[in-house]
């Protein structure tokens, strides 16, 4: 079926195409990486670097001819670039100039080239991240996230780990969304709304893709989701510093980043590299959190302080940032983030959710307070 959809998506592209040349994106070599997986289908367009930026109405022409297509759920299309016949190619973005301090987002606009900027109606988006996996960054971003909605605001929680999805399982969410149109409506959980690449492909189906279509599926799952109006969307990044770091700082305007990290030092040493890759990009760091902090016995209610305790405090003022809160280390947060129901819903008296309710208020007085005056981040791809 695979095969079959890739082959009808080729057979559609083959009707489009560049009005500069009067050939086809197909016949001329254009569509380069077509695949489609479980109706998701995502390609590339190779465009000469000088006419990069001239390209978008071929892209957009390009995605609609292909997901118009029956069987296609949806459609993602991206730009990239080379230099005349040259193999090596490069994402479209490295060839746009770069804007000076000043430029900002006039009207929530993209820095200079890129349009404008994706998910207008979110008042503010906060990415949640970390410099390395295995830190319980997930579960950190799921339970700030109820506990925001549960302050009475309008919530919405995007799983930005294309190789790593854990929404699914963190909300307890197995169904796929439906749709309207080209639009995917998100599923709703724990009192907001959640979208992940999980929720459209099996959970044993691995994400074998290269950064131009990680970079797509993170676009696609902005800007052809109904979100509709939020007050925050907490963003559940990857671990790391790479694509999808890069393109929600260019293509949002994010109001900020909290780094979590764990206490012992190897840790700390990645969320260090988280911190300066936010600052590199003009991305404010609203504070640190220090998870599993302590580990609390269930039986007999000892504390130890297995990884070490208080390390993230200290970086954070070493750093000049914010110390938002500790989380400890619980069974019970675990248990019920293997079941799908989040702590802070599912056992909202406990002094587990309570922690995460006083770093969720913290968080929300940072973001009301700097949001307005934030200039935006602006993007250097080197």
């Amino acid at each position: 079926m695979g095969e079959d959809l890739v082959e009808a998506v080729r057979r559609a592209l083959a009707a489009v195409s560049d009005p500069a040349t009067g050939r086809g994106v197909v016949e001329s070599g254009m569509v380069q990486g077509l695949s489609a997986r479980d109706g998701l289908v995502q390609f590339a367009l190779s465009v000469p670097r000088e006419r990069a930026r001239e390209m978008e109405p071929l892209r957009q022409a390009a995605e609609r001819a292909a997901a118009a297509v029956p069987g296609v759920l949806s459609a993602t299309a991206v730009l990239t670039a080379h230099r005349g016949e040259a193999a090596e190619q490069k994402p479209a973005i490295a060839a746009r100039p770069q804007p000076g301090p000043q430029a900002g987002r006039a009207a929530r606009g993209g820095p200079a080239g890129q349009g404008a900027m994706l998910l207008p109606d979110v008042s503010k988006i906060v990415a949640v991240a970390s410099g390395k996996g295995g830190v319980g960054k997930s579960t950190t971003a799921v339970n700030l996230a109820v506990a925001l909605a549960a302050q009475g605001l309008r919530v919405g929680l995007l799983d930005a780990d294309i190789y790593g999805p854990s929404l699914p399982q963190m909300l307890g969410a197995r169904e796929r969304p439906r749709t309207e149109g080209q639009r995917i409506i998100p599923l709703r959980r724990w009192g907001l709304l959640a979208m992940s690449i999980g929720f459209l492909v099996d959970e044993e189906t691995p994400m074998i893709w290269r950064g131009p279509m990680v970079m797509g599926a993170l676009e696609q799952m902005m800007g052809q989701v109904e979100w509709g109006a939020l007050d925050v969307m907490v963003v559940d990044m990857p671990p790391g510093t790479g694509d999808a770091q890069l393109t929600m700082s260019q293509r949002v305007p994010l109001a900020g980043a909290v780094i979590v990290s764990t206490p012992q030092d190897v840790a700390l040493l990645d969320a260090r590299r988280g911190v300066r890759m936010f600052e590199r990009v003009n991305v404010p760091v609203l504070g640190l959190v220090e998870n599993m902090s302590v580990f609390c016995c269930p039986n007999c209610g000892h504390r130890a302080e297995i990884f070490g305790h208080g390390g993230a405090k200290r970086e954070a003022e070493r750093l000049g940032v914010e110390f938002l809160g500790e989380l400890p280390l619980a069974l019970s947060i675990r248990e019920l983030a293997d079941a799908g129901t989040p702590i802070v819903a599912a056992r909202p008296d406990t002094a587990e959710a309570a922690c995460y309710r006083r770093i969720a208020a913290r968080l929300w007085e940072k973001l009301e307070g700097a949001g307005a005056a934030a200039a935006g981040p602006r993007i250097v791809v080197e």
